[in-house]
């Protein structure tokens, strides 16, 4: 629980994505060369302020996260917790992750969406990718830049998530609760 809400509540702030190189949503590698090529005409500022609201939306998103993870500790099962404690070292982030990515994906999809139409960011990605699909003999990039962004964002709080799980697990000084100094203490 303290993993996943330092997780969350890091990856919500202002810039929790933006300015965290580990997990910054970039333009889609896709369109690598449609970034490229606006910065050297000079259209830097765009190629900029669209990666801006790439990570506005997935620091929105990330705000909904919580209650999702807490809905899927509160159904853990003795098999689960074992699991979780006799497990790698981000066990309880892949159980989170095989748990939860439905739901976040759900949730996250609408918000990053807003975001995005906030800048014209889907309706000029979109035209610009189905017209190089077009192209003969092109291989096809990824035309929906919300699923895009969206599983960016997921992977970037998973990210997140695991660091914080590997520190408890590591480091004494990061269990701060009762709970935590019993359950990884004797592990210690």
């Amino acid at each position: 629980m303290q993993g996943i809400s330092k997780g969350t509540d890091q990856a919500s702030k202002t810039d929790g994505f933006y300015l965290n190189r580990l997990i910054r949503i970039p333009f889609p590698p896709d369109a690598q060369r449609v970034a490229n090529t606006l910065r050297s005409i000079g259209l830097g500022s765009q190629v900029d302020k669209f990666e801006l609201s790439l990570n506005r939306g997935a620091e929105d998103a990330a705000k909904s996260a919580k209650p999702i993870f807490l809905s899927a500790i509160k159904s853990l099962t003795f098999t689960d917790v074992w699991n979780i404690l006799t497990g790698e070292k981000n066990a309880a982030t892949q159980y989170l992750q095989r748990t939860t990515t439905p739901q976040l994906t759900t949730a996250f999809k609408p918000i990053i969406q807003q975001s995005l139409d906030k800048v014209g960011a889907t309706r000029y990605y979109t035209d610009l990718s189905t017209r190089y699909n077009k192209i003969p003999l092109v291989t096809p990039v990824q035309t929906d830049l919300n699923q895009y962004a969206t599983g960016k964002a997921i992977d970037g709080l998973f990210t997140l998530v695991a660091q914080e799980e590997a520190n408890i697990r590591e480091n004494p000084v990061a269990r701060t609760t009762e709970l935590l100094k019993r359950v990884f203490g004797s592990k210690s």
